[in-house]
Parts: structure tokens; sequence; C-alpha cells
């Protein structure tokens, strides 16, 4: 993580000035730097890390970095990680350059080494990103989302991005078609259990997190404990709930009034069950690999992924 950070910081170096201080602003506010960990413990328990696999991890870094730009245009958000965004800094037109510049790049390392499998890998995990945050603002629309429609959405919305980390991986270090599939779709298990984690964040209590609560709410996102509650209360309550999702999410009160109906319902029990579903279906996956420091590294970074309390 170490060399990779200094790659990454490489990769979006620029001669032009504004270019050069918006970036250097993003590498400095990074994250958890989750996705690049998960190539990395991917290549080292299917084969062996190389080069390869480092260009892996700065693509994805780099596609990441840049949907989350481009997120905080589409959302109007002024902030992001504790600090202001992009947008916030230097405005919509800036930011949206930016995140096709890091686009751009992300590409331009994968042509310039021949990396085509691992650009066919994220591309279509770009590809179902986009489509993911389409069908939810679709379906927010009518507040119409069942439960197979929400793990649809999240799919493709989150787990994809996690499913290609994975799916790099193991193709960075040679590993054939059958190894490269059970990594994928272990990292799609990984990303719907990662997002279920970050849809029960809404509820909880937002001095325990360091972060408000009922953003969700207020953006008219069903997430699955709403969609649970929903689904076992009776049709006044039902009605009530909607109409308040619809037409009061900015107010506080009412708002917390929907976040109190989930906590009581079971609705946070459900999710949580259906979250260490995929969690132990995805360490399952990972038998069909030898013991290693990286195996026994990728199933702490899954539990982490859930047991994460930011």
């Amino acid at each position: 993580m170490q060399r990779f950070d200094q790659l990454f910081r490489d990769s979006m170096k620029s001669n032009v000035y504004l270019l050069d201080t918006v970036t250097r602003y993003i590498v400095k506010r990074k994250g958890k730097q989750v996705r690049p960990m998960f190539v990395f413990l991917s290549a080292g328990t299917c084969g062996t890390i190389s080069e390869r696999t480092d260009r892996a991890a700065t693509l994805i870094e780099l596609l990441h970095t840049a949907t989350l730009v481009h997120d905080d245009v589409v959302d109007d958000s002024n902030e992001r990680r504790g600090f202001f965004s992009i947008n916030a800094l230097w405005k919509n037109k800036i930011a949206v350059l930016i995140g096709d510049f890091l686009l751009s790049k992300g590409l331009l390392l994968s042509v310039n080494n021949s990396d085509h499998d691992l650009l066919r890998v994220t591309s279509e995990a770009v590809r179902l990103m986009s489509e993911g945050e389409l069908l939810q603002i679709e379906k927010a629309r009518r507040l119409d989302i069942t439960e197979d429609v929400y793990f649809e959405i999240i799919r493709r919305k989150t787990a994809s991005l996690i499913a290609s980390c994975c799916a790099c991986g193991a193709l960075s270090t040679g590993a054939d078609e059958k190894t490269v599939e059970i990594m994928q779709r272990f990292g799609e298990y990984v990303g719907i259990a990662f997002q279920i984690k970050d849809d029960l964040f809404d509820y909880a209590q937002s001095s325990l997190i360091g972060k408000p609560t009922g953003i969700d709410i207020k953006e008219q996102k069903m997430t699955l404990p709403l969609i649970n509650a929903l689904s076992t209360a009776d049709a006044k309550t039902k009605k009530r709930v909607i109409s308040t999702v619809k037409n009061n999410n900015n107010d506080p009160k009412k708002v917390e009034e929907v976040l109190d109906f989930v906590r009581h319902s079971g609705g946070l029990k459900y999710a949580e069950e259906k979250m260490f579903w995929y969690r132990d279906e995805a360490l399952q996956m990972l038998n069909a690999f030898p013991d290693s420091v990286y195996k026994r590294s990728l199933a702490d970074l899954v539990n982490f992924s859930i047991e994460r309390n930011f």
C-alpha cells in the first residue's frame, strides 16, 4: 500500500497547474483505500503480486475517485469524508473536468500497457454503476422498490466495483478463467454486504458513527431496512410512511419518525441477517484457495467491511 500511494500520486500528475492543485487535494483527503486492498489481497490469494497488480489497483482507484467526484456534482454535495468536495471548492465545471481527467488517466494506463483484460472488467463495472444509479433514481420517483429491485440496484451500483477489484487482482496474476469468475463473484457478495452495512448506518445514532443519519430518507432512497419494514406494516402505516418519505423528507422530526418506525419494526435485524448471509457466502468461496497470509488478510478485510463503525 505504501508503494501504491506513490503510484497513485504519480498517475494523476499533470503540467497544468490547476489540475495538479486539485489532484494534490484529492490525494491528501484519500479515504480508506479499501478497493486497492481488495486488488492486492485477491492477487496474493490467487498467485504472485506484480507490477501488473500495481497497475490494476491504480486503475481501480482512478476510476473510483472519478466516480466520487462526479457523484458529488450530481448530488450537489459540498462535503466528502469531512472535507470540502471538489465542486464546493472549484465549482461544478472544474469538478466534472477533473472526473473526466481521472477517467482518461485510468484508460491510458491500461491501453499503454496492453492491459486490455483489466480495462474490459473495469469498463463493465462503470457501465453497471451508471445503470444502478439511474435505476435507483427511476424507482425513487415512485417509491416502488421491491427487495429484488433493491438488490439489483446495489449489485450494479456498489458491488460491481468491488467485484472488479477482485477479478482484476486475479487477472493480474495470470489466473485461469474459473478462478477469475470465483473472485468476481466473491467480490460481488462482499460488495452487497458492504452496501447493506452502509444502509444500516442511516438508522444508527449519529453520535455513535460521527455523521448525520436519515440521509437516505431525505434523498428518497428506499433501502433494505425500510423496504422490509414496509413489507410487514399494515396498509395505513405503510401509506403514512411512504407519504412522509415523499412529501416531508426535509422535516427532521418527520424523518426521525420514519427512522423510529424502521428501528422498531424488525427491518434492521432483517437487513443484518442478509448482510451476514452474503458475508458468509463470500468467505465460503475462499475455501477454494490454499491457506496463505493473503487469504487470511482478505477474510479479515471482508469482516472489517461489515464490522466497521464509519
